[in-house]
């Protein structure tokens, strides 16, 4: 399943549950064994597997024990370059009317000139 912005945050931690439960699989690691290594309780990767809420600590010793540290350094890039950003900022300030109190020409209706 692809994330993207407008996916449900609940939905979202389902899927990264389970994405770390094969993972986990994958690498031949127990719940127990898993949970041993990251230091934290059996009762929450298994609260993690299951896509409820947790602590980032626990995902980043989770993470780190998988030796998925590349993962973290991709959550929240150092050198993050977003092209849209860029455009954005180099934009000019949008021009504003003058207003007749400032002495610039005002627009006047054809019946109203001289």
């Amino acid at each position: 399943m692809k994330i993207d912005r407008l996916t449900p945050t609940v939905t979202i931690l389902q899927e990264l549950g389970q994405r770390l439960a094969t993972i986990r699989k994958q690498q031949g690691y127990s719940q127990e064994d898993l949970a041993a290594a990251a230091g934290v309780g059996v009762a929450t990767l298994r609260r993690i597997e299951d896509g409820r809420d947790s602590k980032l600590g626990s995902w980043l010793r989770l993470l780190v024990s998988l030796q998925m540290e590349g993962a973290i350094d991709q959550l929240l890039p150092a050198d993050f370059r977003s092209p849209m950003a860029e455009v954005k900022g180099r934009r000019r300030p949008r021009r504003t009317k003058p207003s007749p109190d400032d002495g610039g020409p005002g627009f006047v209706w054809g019946d109203e000139r001289p």
